[in-house]
């Protein structure tokens, strides 16, 4: 029997939920009359909006909007496409915008985060998910970002926002919570290693992007680029970066990142989950194709001379080795002298060197940056001074430090509260992990909490973490901890035989 339509008097997520379930029945109707007609009105709807689409715009808009079309669809179907398309744009198009303009030029990390948030928020409305998972450190996580807020809004007194910093902003906010997206969406083992596959096999995709631009003669680099350019992406010979910005020097790696420190940043986050599948039992991918995209991560780190991501990659793998791999300890010994000893690396050994003794100019560069900072903090101690500009002439908002950022855009408080987002997360992962873990989802968490420390170590010397600039990195840092903290949960919950603490019904949200 017909369904009857939705009362008078019915809400809009009734109204919302009947229209969706109809058009799933009607598509997926045991009745292959009702699907053939149900398919082909959808095809051929979509067909004549593309060739209307192709004799206005043009065929490579049509691509892209043919292929947003598909993975729109997919992302429809099941949420957790929308991490594969999260983890493609931020990995290989993370500055790419759509080449037309709505009052602003929307990226794909619009879109994509638009999509993922989207499906989530629908399937919550309608109740295909029927509570809220919080974790134990979700309370921290939305201090944080209502910090943000408060920090932002204070801002615009003395600066004014305009669109571009207010979507700037805005993708930073989305990004941090992403994080609650993530442990509400993966909740189950075999939904966290699919998401993972994914995570790596795109960083992997961005990693062998970087070497291959490297290797290439700089005019095919350039002339690649220069194609990307519809898309905003810099083009030309000035898209190219160098040590010290000498163009006579040695190149630098950047892929589709872009900037060089960027690209490294990445490779930690790449190379620090990778390494855990190396040596563990039961990896969640061939052990050849494991080390394959482990030595091509390494390689466009090492060729970006970023010492803060090399810094970082170390302090991911001494952590890794002194909790649980101890077989990592002669392997990084190796790699060491080898970094040390081989005649093709002394330029590299000797730049870390020149970093690492404050000699070379960027190094210099930095102390200036750092000092100016603390002027800053010292004048807007407590909420900083917001995200869209400075209050006073002689100081401005830019620092090469993840925390002095922080400190700047959102004051002490904002940084103690990062902090102890920090602090509970590696509380509750090492919990989790003396609590014994299955072996491929201790090698997830390890691999994930190695990540995440790696970028922390990082940002005391780089800002893109949290950096209106960089809001692809925001997301990317904030799917690791989510992701983290999710394989926190799966672990609890298959012990507990329910979910773990923090999870709140959505009946109980309703009845509150």
């Amino acid at each position: 029997m017909a369904a009857l339509p939705p009362a008078c008097g019915s809400s809009g997520a009734e109204l919302l939920q009947n229209t969706y379930h109809s058009f799933q029945n009607a598509l997926f109707s045991p009745n292959p009359v009702v699907r053939a007609i149900v398919l082909g009105s959808v095809l051929v709807a979509g067909l004549l909006l593309i060739t209307l689409f192709i004799g206005i715009a043009g065929p490579l808009l049509a691509l892209v909007a043919a292929a947003a079309l598909i993975g729109g669809v997919m992302i429809l179907n099941d949420t957790h496409w929308g991490f594969v398309a999260l983890c493609g744009v931020v990995f290989l198009i993370p500055f790419a915008s759509l080449p037309f303009s709505i009052g602003f030029k929307p990226t794909f990390l619009d879109v994509a985060l638009g999509a993922l948030f989207f499906v989530w928020l629908v399937k919550l409305v309608i109740g295909q998910q029927d509570e809220f998972i919080a974790s134990p450190i979700g309370l921290l996580v939305a201090l944080f970002m209502l910090l943000a807020v408060f920090s932002f809004a204070l801002g615009l007194t003395h600066s004014p926002a305009n669109t571009f910093l207010l979507r700037r902003f805005m993708e930073i906010l989305i990004g941090v919570a992403l994080f609650f997206v993530t442990i509400n969406t993966v909740r189950s083992e075999d939904e966290a290693i699919w998401v993972t596959r994914w995570v790596l096999l795109a960083g992997a995709g961005a990693a062998a992007i970087a070497v291959l631009f490297y290797l290439l003669p700089q005019e095919i680099t350039v002339g690649i680029l220069d194609r990307m350019a519809r898309f905003d992406y810099p083009g030309g010979f000035g898209a190219l970066r160098f040590i010290e910005d000498d163009p006579t020097g040695t190149m630098r790696a950047i892929g589709t990142a872009v900037d060089p420190n960027v690209l490294g940043g990445m490779m930690i986050l790449v190379a620090a989950l990778l390494v855990p599948q190396l040596v563990s039992s039961k990896p969640i991918f061939p052990r050849w194709l494991t080390f394959l995209m482990l030595a091509t991560a390494g390689l466009a780190l090492y060729l970006t001379y970023s010492r803060s991501a090399l810094l970082g990659l170390a302090s991911a793998v001494a952590l890794l080795a002194v909790l649980k791999y101890r077989r990592l300890i002669p392997l990084a010994i190796v790699a060491g002298l080898l970094l040390l000893l081989l005649p093709i690396t002394q330029e590299y050994v000797a730049r870390l060197l020149e970093g690492f003794s404050g000699q070379d100019l960027a190094t210099q560069m930095r102390f200036g940056e750092y000092k100016d900072a603390l002027i800053l903090i010292e004048r807007y101690p407590l909420f900083g001074v917001g995200f869209t500009g400075t209050p006073d002439l002689d100081i401005y908002l830019g620092v090469s430090m993840l925390y002095l950022i922080i400190a700047e855009n959102m004051g002490v408080i904002g940084l103690v509260m990062f902090a102890a987002v920090m602090i509970g997360f590696f509380v509750m992962a090492l919990r989790a992990w003396r609590s014994g873990l299955t072996p491929r989802m201790e090698a997830l968490l390890l691999g994930y909490t190695g990540a995440i420390l790696g970028a922390l170590v990082s940002g005391i010397f780089d800002h893109y973490w949290f950096n209106m600039t960089y809001p692809h990195m925001t997301v990317l840092y904030w799917l690791y901890v989510g992701m983290a903290t999710a394989v926190i949960l799966i672990a609890a919950s298959s012990k507990n035989g329910s979910v773990a603490d923090g999870h709140v019904s959505r009946n109980n949200l309703q009845s509150h």
